[in-house]
């Protein structure tokens, strides 16, 4: 038997939609061509794939295993498309993903092996996690960084690599270290206590592990301000709006050139930041060897 892949396509639409007339406006053909067909298909494989109810349509049993088909057959026309795309151009792009938030100083240490490779085009896009992900799915990303694990099922199923875990300090302007900070020494519950502070924002793994760490304390912070971007923690503590905290590569420069110090280590806190991928048939060939480098740096 011959499987019909415009009418797979078709049974896909209606899976999608629910109801012939939604499938048939989407596919722009006329609602009895859509039963028609389906029912051709139906014939085909020897089974029912709706029940009618109501106004809707329900998938049969028979109907969810040919769902199940269908997405990997079309996944894998896409993937197909997609990397026989660039054919001629031996694979020379890498399109990375990467969380809105997330710490550059991070995001440029996971592509400097890439950078000024002969031939080679990497495109960095930024977003939130549910775009980048979807980017993820319908391969126009290679890869997704972030330090969000996403959750992970079988209809969602991720390559999750943790390539890095940075630890998270006290970082502050030099200027409020020698006119706030002298006398309380290595005093971790009298800083929290008296300083002002920067903080992630409270859906963070980073503000999570702090508020822990406070309550463990005893201390009440105050709270300065918070965001939930580095960049902007970084600038604000530029600024001295008061003690970031922050992990240090995310004012690498800063702290390398005395503008930033780090006052103190938070123990037992880290941020934690992963790439991920999916299982594809045809995978960018740059891409394992950036993930060992990632891994081993």
């Amino acid at each position: 038997m011959r499987l019909n892949l415009h009418h797979l396509h078709l049974f896909h639409a209606i899976a999608q939609d629910g109801t012939l007339t939604g499938a048939a406006a989407r596919l722009n053909i006329s609602q009895s061509a859509v039963s028609t067909q389906l029912r051709a298909l139906e014939a085909s494989l020897g089974h029912d794939l709706f029940e009618r109810r109501g106004r809707g349509l329900i998938l049969t049993e028979a109907g969810r295993i040919a769902l199940d088909h269908a997405d990997t057959i079309f996944r894998t026309a896409s993937d197909l498309t997609a990397i026989l795309g660039e054919a001629g151009r031996a694979r020379s792009r890498v399109r990375v993903g990467a969380l809105a938030t997330l710490s550059r100083n991070f995001q440029m240490q996971f592509l400097k092996p890439l950078l000024n490779t002969p031939d080679l085009e990497v495109s960095v896009q930024s977003g939130v996690q549910d775009d980048l992900l979807r980017g993820l799915e319908d391969l126009s990303l290679d890869v997704v960084l972030t330090n969000l694990a996403p959750a992970r099922d079988a209809q969602t199923p991720w390559l999750i690599h943790a390539i890095d875990e940075q630890p998270v300090s006290l970082i502050a302007a030099p200027a409020r270290i020698a006119a706030r900070i002298t006398g309380r020494g290595d005093d971790l519950g009298a800083l929290l206590r008296d300083m002002p502070l920067i903080l992630p924002s409270p859906q963070t793994a980073i503000r999570a592990g702090f508020d822990a760490l406070a309550a463990r304390l005893g201390v009440t912070p105050i709270i300065a301000a918070e965001a939930d971007d580095m960049a902007m923690l970084r600038l604000l503590v530029r600024e001295d709006a008061g003690l970031g905290v922050i992990p240090p590569i995310v004012a690498r420069d800063e702290l390398a050139s005395g503008r930033l110090v780090e006052v103190k280590r938070l123990e037992g806190i880290t941020e934690s930041f992963f790439a991920v991928t999916r299982a594809r048939r045809f995978p960018n060939p740059h891409l394992a060897e950036l993930l060992k480098v990632a891994r081993a740096t």
